[in-house]
């Protein structure tokens, strides 16, 4: 999993690519962690279009992005969700908690 980062503007984008499971996400976690509290940004973005299997350790990582994100009083997103990792996040309602576009 590799994460590439870009903030501009107390923006701060996070594009994901590779495999989002159990062994990456730890790793993914403490990578977001660190950019967040980097940027302190008010909106997150989170754009996984270059992932390319995902279980159920994204949503954690999504769920802990968001906890982040409401501690600074912030929005978060997370956009071009590939159709097996949309069937996860529908799978335990992701969309009632988090905005996915």
């Amino acid at each position: 999993m590799e994460i590439q980062a870009k903030s501009t503007d107390r923006n701060l984008l996070l594009e994901f690519s590779g495999e989002l499971d159990h062994h990456g996400a730890k790793n993914a976690i403490r990578e977001i962690e660190r950019a967040i509290d980097a940027a302190l940004p008010r909106r997150l973005v989170l754009d996984f279009q270059g992932v390319s299997f995902m279980d159920s350790s994204g949503i954690a990582l999504i769920l802990r992005a968001q906890q982040q994100m409401q501690h600074l009083e912030g929005s978060m997103m997370v956009c071009h969700v590939p159709p097996q990792a949309k069937r996860v996040l529908d799978a335990a309602g992701i969309s009632r908690l988090v905005d996915i576009r």
